[in-house]
């Protein structure tokens, strides 16, 4: 307050000295301030007044009387009135230079640049139900969870709300670093969280998700990988263009002095941050600090709030390392609603330069943990002495409250019925029944189509595992099933990284030629729905024999060997011209099959659910080599052939030009006179979902070949283009195109059209061929879409671009997809 009558100064600035930490006074002169333990001066200042340095102590909570002199010479009030704001511009703005001096300093400031280098790393990942409110904490269902809720503290000191904390994971290492060759090797030496019961939930691909959407941010690299996308890096080379700057203040409370940059996107939808850099103005142009958050406007979905702070402390070599980094998200489906809340918070410390470590300490995979799971000394005495920063008390409790939750019956129930609706898998003791989607379907040849099923759980063995179902079809009035067994060799469930497993398997059911579908099944309800002429399928009575094995560097393989009878069923026929020129039918053929899958897929990262692994994306690609041999006169087998294909994946970063997913693959068959359905069947798709693998214009059993070659882009822009356009942009759409193409052939040997050693292909009721090989041209069909739309819809516009003149095939068409993405 003013010292000579007592009245106090609104809007007065409070700072601690030597810090970024500052508050305001409000009308009546009151203040709040957090300071860090480390600072003991706070400054108070205000137009017309002399500033003043009071010192503080270390205790918990203060409060403060403080009186500030009139400056003895002080202005008469002045009417200013700003003049019409100019056009930002990079030409001749002084913070543009600054950041382009940022910018070709960088590889001098980042840790890259040192030949050697290595540091101790502790990280915190904890999460938890945000933005609860009075009424949803009381109700009924939660009388015997109240332990959990704590109040949901904010900046302000104000509580809006409670938290329900849910999920926690530590980890502490030792980083080592080396710039020729490039390696960056991380030795975890413990780790522990909160666990699930993992009949419900996959704790590992829980952790691996939770931390791809909390990434480190290295604000040195020019693109940023935070929730799923690419954000630009305020000093990218190409950030002048995306993002306005300012210098908006000089703080010489520390040495060096450091310059306070702040940063706009120009567009507020892109994919950008906003927030302020500190510079240093020693010549080096590092960065010592960095706050950066996004815009209300950005299209980005389910985030409410998103907060990185960085901090930079200086090394024995005038260079600035890394010392904390904490990253904030708040995730919501609405602004106001229920969220999920966590942060990740890392911690650098005796950082060592200069070390050249042996080069076995370099060497094998990039994140090794070299700790027992079953080390008893790993417990909270050891953490407590090696955190360097200590659990807040919300935290202390999470690990506690996990386990006391999952004893609670209510609680079994509620994970029991998620479990149900996500995965599709009902618990019922030692087994679970399921997947629901499947009890009910129809098709042509079967009509109306009852399945029952399920498998067993490590309740009834850690080692063995059994699945089988039983289905019937009310029109063929033939029953189906399945029965598998299969025996873990390395003493972890069969669904567990890395698989290590035999299995054999009876199979007796129906299905499309051609068809293999990834994450779903045939008898999927909704893939009841086709377009066109369906009613060709085969009755398949398979034996399989396989045995899996993963490695930890995500390398595979699998052995199978099976016995396969075929029958046609529906409109599907077998024939052939005898040496009389007669047709002749085959009701059934059989082929014996030994088949070799290599797959390396390095740093690969998924979610093991129920049925399938959800993949999480990254930048590495993903090989695949696969090899079947039919075995003539072994077992029954017919056929003698030898199948390979080789392919790869590979998701493409364009920054703020979207990404894109490309498959490339090839496939030749070696053999004469192999009958069609042991060709290579291209996959086609007649439902109205668009499939990302499959040709969605292209007709079942259209394009046969024994040898080819694809490609498959998906290419998303991300709202690159629609984020331009006023009005449109509010919708938060993203633009996506594709494009599919195929080119192969058939030997003479090999068709119909040439030789009568092989079945004929299939022919429609007007007895106009509905089968081909491929002429002097690939296959290709493109399609332009929209996705986002009400975050979860992908709809395309899908055209086919030749072959139009092949009876009905569609010339173009809408498909749609469910897409949940950020």
């Amino acid at each position: 307050m003013d010292v000579t009558n007592k009245e106090p100064i609104g809007y007065a600035t409070v700072a601690a000295i030597g810090s970024t930490t500052a508050a305001s006074t409000d009308d009546h002169g009151d203040f709040i301030l957090k300071v860090n333990p480390n600072f003991s001066k706070i400054r108070i200042s205000f137009v017309g007044y002399e500033s003043q340095d009071v010192s503080i102590s270390n205790e918990t909570y203060q409060e403060l009387t403080i009186y500030l002199v009139p400056e003895e010479h002080t202005i008469e009030t002045v009417a200013i009135t700003a003049p019409r704001r100019a056009k930002y511009s990079n030409k001749n703005n002084p913070a543009v230079e600054l950041i382009r001096k940022v910018i070709a300093h960088k590889d001098e400031n980042r840790l890259a640049s040192y030949e050697y280098a290595e540091y101790r790393q502790y990280e915190k990942v904890s999460l938890g139900l945000s933005n609860l409110s009075e009424k949803f904490k009381n109700r009924k269902i939660f009388k015997n969870y109240q332990f959990l809720f704590e109040k949901e503290d904010v900046e302000t000191g104000n509580s809006r709300g409670y938290t329900l904390p849910a999920f926690i994971e530590e980890r502490l290492s030792q980083v080592y670093t080396r710039k020729k060759p490039n390696t960056t090797k991380q030795l975890i030496l413990a780790e522990q969280r909160a666990q699930f019961d993992p009949k419900f939930v996959d704790n590992d691909g829980l952790s691996a998700y939770f931390n791809k959407l909390y990434q480190d941010i290295d604000i040195y690299e020019s693109n940023i990988e935070l929730v799923t996308n690419q954000f630009l890096s305020p000093i990218a080379g190409s950030s002048p263009t995306f993002y306005r700057f300012y210098i908006t203040d000089t703080v010489k409370t520390e040495t060096p002095y450091l310059v306070e940059l702040s940063f706009f996107p120009r567009n507020k939808a892109d994919l950008l941050f906003q927030g302020k850099l500190y510079v240093t103005l020693d010549g080096k142009y590092a960065v010592k600090r960095a706050d950066l958050s996004v815009s209300d406007d950005i299209n980005l979905n389910f985030v409410r709030d998103l907060d990185v702070k960085l901090d930079f402390k200086q090394d024995g070599h005038k260079r600035y390392y890394l010392q904390t980094s904490s990253l904030g998200l708040d995730f919501s489906l609405t602004d106001k609603g229920t969220g999920i809340k966590g942060n990740r918070t890392v911690t650098f410390d005796d950082f060592r330069t200069g070390v050249a470590q042996p080069d076995s300490i370099y060497a094998g995979p990039s994140v090794v943990k070299v700790f027992q799971e079953s080390d008893t000394t790993l417990d909270e005495t050891y953490w407590a002495t090696h955190r360097p920063i200590a659990l807040k008390p919300n935290e202390q409790n999470i690990y506690r409250n996990i386990d006391t939750l999952q004893l609670i019956p209510s609680f079994q129930r509620f994970m029991d019925i998620s479990a149900l609706i996500l995965s599709g898998y009902k618990q019922a003791g030692p087994v679970e029944v399921g997947p629901v989607n499947t009890f009910y379907s129809f098709n042509p040849v079967e009509g109306f189509r009852l399945r029952i099923g399920g498998r067993t759980t490590d309740r009834l063995s850690k080692r063995f595992y059994a699945e089988a179902y039983t289905a019937y079809g009310f029109k063929d009035e033939k029953w189906k099933y399945f029965f598998s067994g299969t025996y873990a060799l390395n003493n972890k469930s069969v669904y567990t990284f890395p698989q290590h497993y035999l299995r054999a398997s009876i199979m007796r059911d129906t299905k499309i030629p051609g068809q293999n579908l990834d994450f779903v099944q045939e008898d999927n309800f909704l893939l009841s729905f086709k377009r066109g002429e369906n009613e060709r399928y085969l009755y398949n009575d398979i034996y399989r024999l396989e045995y899996k094995r993963e490695f930890e560097n995500n390398f595979s393989y699998l052995i199978g060997l099976s016995k396969w009878r075929q029958q046609p069923a529906g409109i599907l026929t077998y024939q052939m011209l005898d040496n009389q020129g007669n047709n002749r039918l085959f009701n059934e053929i059989n082929t014996t099959e030994l088949s070799i899958g290599l797959r390396y897929a390095p740093h690969e990262e998924f979610y093991q659910g129920k049925l399938y692994r959800t993949p999480i994306y990254n930048k590495y690609p993903i090989f695949y080599l696969n090899y079947v041999a039919g075995l003539k006169d072994v077992l029954g087998g017919e056929y003698d052939y030898h199948n390979f294909t080789l392919g790869a994946d590979k998701r493409f970063y364009f920054s703020q030009l979207g990404y894109a997913d490309v498959n490339i693959e090839g496939n030749y068959i070696l053999g004469n006179h192999i009958p069609f359905p042991f060709l290579n069947i291209h996959r086609a798709n007649q439902t109205y979902a668009y499939q990302l693998r499959s040709y969605n214009l292209m007709n079942f059993l259209e394009f046969v070949s024994d040898h080819s070659v694809s490609a498959n882009i998906q290419y998303y822009m991300n709202g690159f283009i629609l984020n331009k356009i006023p009005l449109i942009k509010k919708l938060k759409w993203r633009e996506v195109f594709s494009v599919k193409a195929i080119y192969g052939g058939l030997r003479d040997e090999n068709n119909p059209a040439y030789t009568n050693n092989v079945f004929d292909f299939q022919k429609n009721e007007d007895n106009d061929p509905i089968t081909y090989g491929f002429g002097n041209k690939p296959y290709v069909e493109a399609s332009v879409g929209l996705t986002n739309i009400f975050k979860f819809l992908r709809v395309d516009y899908v055209k086919r671009l030749n072959y139009l003149d092949q009876p009905d095939v569609p010339k173009h068409g809408i498909r749609v997809r469910v897409k949940f993405d950020f």
